[in-house]
């Protein structure tokens, strides 16, 4: 690992993290360490990151690539790549990482400046099970370790998601996983992992938007320092043609898609945009010249009304039939 440190200003206690990420400097403007943010830095790029519970960083703003099909999922993340994002997002039960891995070898970065993040699918939760199913998603990246692994779903049904996250803390425990973490977990399943397994998920990743905030759920992740990752970020796309987000865009002078990632990064999320476009990759990634003002983010803010467009994690099941 290189020598990058994360700087921390004079006025909090100093100290030096090991990171996988280039050089990053602290902003001091939050209560505590854990889920500052920073910029990554490196020869190729710069973009907000935060710091995660277990002093790894995160890029604030990656590429999600569900339900890109296999056969252009290479040149999809090339794009990205070439674009500025410098975090990956995929899982097993998208059936690309293998192409995903494959674009992030040929694009030629240092292993350490591309986060690549993958899930493990609910049909492979359990304690062996999950411990051969890592081993396939490497073997399909083609990585030498993995940045975030993340238990796709709760699946409350199975009740195997215990016994999956005390795999992942061996994988971690062998150097083969930097950071572990959560997806669509309720704040009840949150409480039963970090209760039996003693540590702390460092990302839920999650359904979020401005039609589902998920308030409560990202009080919860403030108490125990986990970072809130939104996936569906756009509402697939249902909130482009909002009256009040459009309006903002408007006055703003960018897109809709651009105001809504916007509220994300100011609300201290994590978000993963999806488009196989590569002019909207681009105008995705291009969201950090520009802040919305407090009037805009409370518009915003009261477009919450609870409304999930994928199925609830409480009650989610695929994968566990028969």
């Amino acid at each position: 690992m290189c020598g990058w440190r994360i700087v921390v200003p004079n006025t909090l206690p100093t100290c030096e993290l090991s990171v996988n990420t280039p050089g990053v400097v602290v902003d001091d403007s939050l209560r505590h360490f854990y889920l500052r943010q920073v910029t990554f830095r490196s020869e190729t790029c710069a973009i907000a990151s935060i710091v995660l519970n277990d002093g790894n960083v995160i890029p604030q703003l990656g590429f999600g690539v569900f339900q890109v099909p296999p056969d252009d999922v290479s040149s999809v993340v090339t794009t990205a790549l070439e674009a500025g994002y410098r975090s990956i997002d995929t899982a097993a039960i998208y059936g690309n990482e293998e192409g995903t891995g494959r674009a992030i070898r040929d694009f030629g970065l240092p292993r350490d400046e591309v986060y690549v993040t993958t899930k493990l699918w609910n049909s492979e939760q359990g304690y062996d099970s999950t411990l051969r199913a890592f081993d396939a998603s490497m073997d399909q990246l083609g990585l030498d370790y993995l940045d975030l692994y993340l238990i796709h779903w709760p699946a409350p049904k199975a009740d195997r998601y215990v016994d999956t996250f005390r795999a992942f803390r061996v994988l971690k425990a062998q150097g083969r996983i930097r950071s572990i973490g959560v997806s669509n977990f309720t704040i009840p399943a949150l409480e039963r992992v970090i209760g039996e397994t003693g540590e702390v998920p460092v990302v839920n990743q999650i359904e979020l938007h401005p039609r589902i905030a998920q308030r409560e759920l990202r009080a919860f992740h403030d108490k125990y320092a986990i970072a809130t990752e939104a996936w569906s970020p756009l509402g697939q796309g249902t909130l482009l043609d909002n009256p009040t987000i459009v309006g903002i865009a408007e006055e703003v002078g960018c897109t809709a898609a651009q105001v809504i990632i916007r509220w994300h990064l100011q609300s201290g999320i994590i978000v993963i945009p999806k488009s196989v476009t590569p002019e909207r990759i681009a105008s995705n990634f291009d969201v950090f010249g520009f802040e919305l003002i407090p009037e805009h983010m409370a518009a915003i803010n009261a477009l919450d009304e609870g409304a999930r467009i994928g199925p609830d994690p409480a009650t989610f099941a695929a994968g566990l039939e028969g």
